[in-house]
């Protein structure tokens, strides 16, 4: 074959980048990233970040509402045995990794054994990965795996189990300990993503700053906490959009960590930076004062986009804790006076601008088991009750310094775990007025974001405000933060409850049913009767888009929409800033 022919149809083969490295998308992030070890990362701008290296096996469809998992690097949907306790997972051929020293040089194939390690991971406890509750208990052999692992101080990667059979190159099966219909939302996470065994190995206890995955981009610059910068994977597979164009379009994503709001609000305002997701509230009267986009905005070209998240704020009391803990009636009582104290309808009115509704139960809108008439008398503003609660049970001013002692006349002291930025800050000033109001004594402990995680871990807070997005569209992840097992993992209060758990562990073994959502709704019950959490709102979320930017649309399950992004390079450079 002559020379030149054999370099043309090489040339062929070759996947062809898509990516313009002269179109660069800007964002900025609130808080700071952790680290991009799937195993590991919990918050929602690392899985930002790694959703874009790594690659699950499945993918939402961008544009299908309701929410339609698809294949990623699967050839088509898994097939799920009639008990829903085997699913067979099987590859597209030819999807390569990264380059990474590791590799030799060579193109590293991504195949089924990489899936199963990946999992394998989870169980490690050399690892000590806190999202093992996603699977922990629920794949034959492997909980087993885990505890010959701490006996012996070494996990097995090496050995055959029945519950993660890697049947060829390209065929992963997986055996449930008991039917599960949600778990092949789990595949379609950022946690699940697929990792090399040789680039973990490789950086040993780093692996998390040197991430290496087959997604869309690969990351080319990391200044923790201040700057991360994405650029286009050139081999990336060819995966196409709706309109037939490779994918992804833009070659850089540069972002920004920027704590306070106002700094990033202007970042955005003057065409520095491409969009804003999760708008802070404090701007929505300048940005939609009646509900529509301001006329300075919209002449702007600027795009609005809204929507009720499925998202709950709460602030957790760490049932383990001697102050707030335990399930004592005196201990219970607490709990619920100060859920009725703190003042819910300022939080919705003035610190979110009424970008809110208030949350009667942990499950949001738009998610399973999310029940619209529910009204809870143990989340209601109501000072009034929550004095005449503390003082029925002896939590009384002893010393007329106008705080609270406990009944047995020690000294009755709050603290709440909080980020430092002035946002969080007026947070603090709200659950300072409400306690004051019924004579509770609190303090705030204020740390940068990676540390708040790394405390509630360890379990060194007292209490703590945040809120958790649906990973999937099931009330499934949000019933697991209370479960018994999953204390110190997802259940941050450390929530254990012999009753609870058995409705938790039968509501598992059920397809998306109304009998599934009334056990949902009675594990509710549970959770506002003994109240591990302070229930908040539900957010309402606002995002703004330059007119440069194209083909974005915010999807209730997917925080990132770069790989379907493009940017009119010429608009960008004619608009910004005016």
């Amino acid at each position: 074959m002559p020379v030149r022919l054999l370099l043309i149809l090489l040339a062929c083969a070759l996947p062809v980048s898509a990516a313009d490295p002269a179109k660069v998308l800007r964002v900025a992030f609130q808080n700071a990233e952790s680290t991009f070890d799937p195993a590991l990362y919990q918050d929602t701008y690392s899985a930002m970040v790694a959703d874009n290296i790594f690659d699950s096996m499945l993918r939402y469809d961008y544009l299908a509402r309701p929410a339609k998992l698809v294949p990623n690097t699967l050839e088509r949907m898994p097939e799920v045995s009639s008990d829903a306790m085997t699913l067979t997972f099987r590859l597209k051929p030819g999807i390569r990794f990264t380059p990474h020293s590791a590799f030799k040089g060579k193109p590293r194939e991504l195949v089924a054994a990489d899936y199963a390690y990946s999992i394998q991971r989870f169980f490690d406890p050399r690892v000590k990965s806190p999202n093992l509750y996603l699977v922990e208990g629920k794949i034959e052999g492997l909980d087993e795996a885990a505890a010959r692992a701490r006996r012996d101080g070494r996990f097995d990667y090496d050995r055959a189990y029945a519950g993660l059979q890697v049947v060829d190159r390209y065929t992963l099966r997986v055996r449930l300990t008991r039917p599960d219909h949600t778990f092949v939302h789990l595949m379609a996470i950022s946690q699940f993503g697929a990792l090399a065994r040789e680039v973990i190995e490789w950086h040993g206890d780093d692996a998390g700053s040197h991430p290496v995955g087959t997604g869309p981009f690969l990351l080319a610059h990391w200044r923790r906490a201040h700057k991360i910068v994405l650029e286009a994977n050139p081999d990336f597979r060819d995966v196409r959009d709706d309109a037939g164009e490779r994918l992804p379009k833009i070659g850089r994503v540069e972002i920004f960590v920027i704590e306070e709001n106002q700094p990033r609000w202007l970042a955005f305002l003057n065409g520095e930076h491409d969009l804003i997701q999760w708008l802070p509230p404090e701007f929505i009267n300048a940005v939609a004062p009646d509900g529509r986009l301001a006329p300075y905005l919209a002449r702007r070209g600027i795009a609005m986009h809204q929507e009720i998240q499925p998202r709950t704020g709460y602030t957790y009391f760490n049932l383990e804790d001697a102050m707030v803990g335990g399930h004592e009636p005196q201990q219970v009582a607490l709990r619920r006076a100060v859920s009725l104290a703190y003042n819910q309808p300022e939080e919705i009115r003035l610190v979110r601008r009424g970008q809110a509704i208030a949350a009667q139960g942990p499950i949001p809108p738009g998610v399973s088991g999310y029940d619209p008439q529910l009204r809870s008398a143990t989340v209601e503003f109501n000072p009034s009750k929550a004095k005449a609660l503390l003082d029925m049970f002896g939590f009384v001013d002893r010393d007329g310094d106008g705080y609270r002692e406990r009944p047995d006349g020690s000294p009755l002291a709050l603290e709440l775990a909080s980020r430092t930025d002035s946002e969080a800050r007026t947070f603090n000033e709200l659950w300072k007025r409400s306690m004051d109001e019924v004579g509770v004594r609190i303090a705030f402990r204020p740390m940068p974001w990676p540390d708040l995680l790394k405390e509630s871990l360890a379990n060194r807070l007292q209490m703590w405000s945040l809120s958790w997005s649906a990973l999937i569209p099931d009330g499934d992840i949000y019933m697991q933060m209370f479960y018994g097992p999953n204390s110190g993992k997802s259940n941050d209060a450390r929530f254990r409850l012999d009753r609870y758990d058995r409705l938790y562990e039968a509501s598992r073994a059920m397809p998306h049913s109304r009998e599934r959502d009334r056990l949902y709704q009675d594990m509710t019950k549970l959770i506002l009767a003994y109240a591990p959490w302070v229930l908040h709102v539900h957010h309402k979320s606002t995002h703004l888009v330059h007119p440069w930017v194209k083909n974005y649309v915010k999807h209730p399950f997917v925080s990132t929409q770069w790989r379907h992004l493009d940017i009119d390079v010429e608009a960008r450079a004619r608009l910004a800033g005016k």
